[in-house]
């Protein structure tokens, strides 16, 4: 099993760099122009048309986003000759809902899901789940024992025709659950960065669909042919219903502000989707109880950060903060494709190459992000190099003291840690450019 889960994750590495490449050929941006009405401001790059446009990781788009070169992943701006959309024509995929919105859906069917497997239970198994635990590790199938779930079990008429609801449910709700998780992360952060993750959702369900299936395949049961074949299904499906989704998102995450309003929302929808994994797609409901002021605290605050963001200042950062945002928005695009292998691959005999993997994917998400700030605001690099080694030093002092911090699960951990070395680089280097500035 690892041989075939390296070759997923070297597969899925190359089909996101080269899928980044793609549209490397396009015309760069114009040489900077100061503006008379600048009154000192730094260089802009004459293909942006209006300070809104500029969006966090990412070069300017193409507005019709009809051109060859800007419909992959990494698409470099083609400036403002491109032939404008006519008015009053929808864009494509727009108006057809938001990514949040089908995964609160789909979350919701995944517990009702977890209610109908207990019923099934209790009336078919005699409320043990040793029928299908035996084939799977341990940490699964601790079922509620609520007084509502027994009435709920007494009241169901049929409960036999519950019988999908062990493992074959799951299988097709999970890619659809992280797929819509991860565009509604891309979404916060940027408008381009979403609708170019948007555009790399088939190669995406294509990579974590033959995941799943390996996995699937290693912790063989009885209803291992049913899951993979409703996985299957689940692959094709998915970048369908992505495609109906709105390609329309605000420019959120600019400057310090957005970004660290980005980095609280990203924190507690990742605890969110750790407390649903924990509880429900480990068919754990009896956890739920214990893991509800989690889930309650972490939707707190993402609701607050989406209400923040909406009123904090949108303010073009300085040049230090702009690289950070534009490496990250590289980062999401390219890790996209192969997150899920890389995950797994920690667990499953592939670590080395799976940090390996994860390495490079960081490497190459910096020089483009690297690239495209000195292509909009040049300056001296040594002065660069500087203060990146400052933010660097104060994210590692973050992201080491997020990781000591008491978390239950392995991605707890690593998520805390991530979100504050995020959160300590991007200060730092707004620091240091408010004293470039004066």
């Amino acid at each position: 099993m690892s041989v075939t889960l390296a070759a997923i994750i070297i597969a899925a590495v190359v089909v996101a760099l080269a899928l980044s490449r793609r549209g490397d050929d396009a015309p760069s941006p114009q040489p900077p122009v100061r503006h008379s009405e600048d009154h000192g401001a730094g260089p802009k790059d004459p293909t942006v048309r209006r300070s809104g446009d500029r969006l966090a990781g990412a070069g300017p788009e193409d507005p019709t986003e009809r051109r060859s070169g800007d419909r992959l992943a990494g698409a470099d701006p083609e400036g403002p000759t491109a032939r404008p959309e006519p008015r009053g024509r929808p864009r494509r995929g727009g108006g057809k809902g938001q990514p949040l919105v089908s995964l609160a859906a789909v979350t919701a069917l995944i517990y009702l899901n977890q209610v109908l497997f207990t019923v099934y239970v209790v009336r078919v198994h005699h409320g043990s789940p040793a029928f299908i635990a035996r084939y799977l590790p341990t940490g699964w199938f601790a079922l509620a024992d609520a007084p509502w779930v027994e009435a709920a079990a007494r009241w169901f008429p049929a409960p036999t025709v519950l019988a999908p609801s062990v493992l074959r449910v799951q299988a097709f709700l999970e890619l659809p659950f992280v797929v819509l998780a991860y565009l509604t992360v891309c979404r916060w952060f940027s408008g381009s960065v979403y609708r170019r993750a948007l555009r790399l959702v088939p190669w995406v369900a294509a990579s974590y669909t033959v995941t799943f299936g390996l996995i699937e395949w290693s912790l063989r049961n009885p209803y291992t042919w049913d899951d993979l074949a409703i996985r299957a299904a689940a692959g094709l499906i998915v970048p369908l219903w992505t495609a109906r989704l709105s390609r329309d998102a605000a420019d959120d995450a600019r400057g310090l502000p957005g970004l660290l309003v980005f980095a609280a929302s990203t924190l507690g929808l990742g605890l969110l989707i750790l407390v649903v994994y924990d509880t429900a797609l480990l068919y754990n409901l009896g956890h739920l109880v214990a893991r509800l002021p989690i889930a309650v605290a972490a939707g707190t605050v993402v609701a607050a950060a989406r209400a923040a963001a909406r009123v904090v200042p949108k303010r073009p950062p300085g040049r230090g903060v702009d690289s950070i945002a534009r490496s990250f928005g590289w980062f999401l695009v390219l890790f996209f494709v192969p997150a899920l292998p890389v995950r797994y691959g920690l667990n499953f005999g592939t670590a080395y190459l799976s940090a390996g993997a994860g390495a490079l994917i960081v490497v190459a998400a910096a020089w483009y992000g690297v690239r495209d700030t000195f292509a909009v605001t040049p300056g001296d690099a040594g002065a660069w190099v500087r203060q990146m080694a400052v933010a660097v030093a104060a994210g590692v002092c973050g992201g080491a003291a997020g990781l000591l911090l008491p978390g239950g699960h392995t991605e707890m951990r690593v998520l805390q840690g991530g979100a504050a070395f995020f959160v300590c680089a991007v200060a730092a280097c707004a620091l240091l450019d408010r004293r470039n500035a004066r």
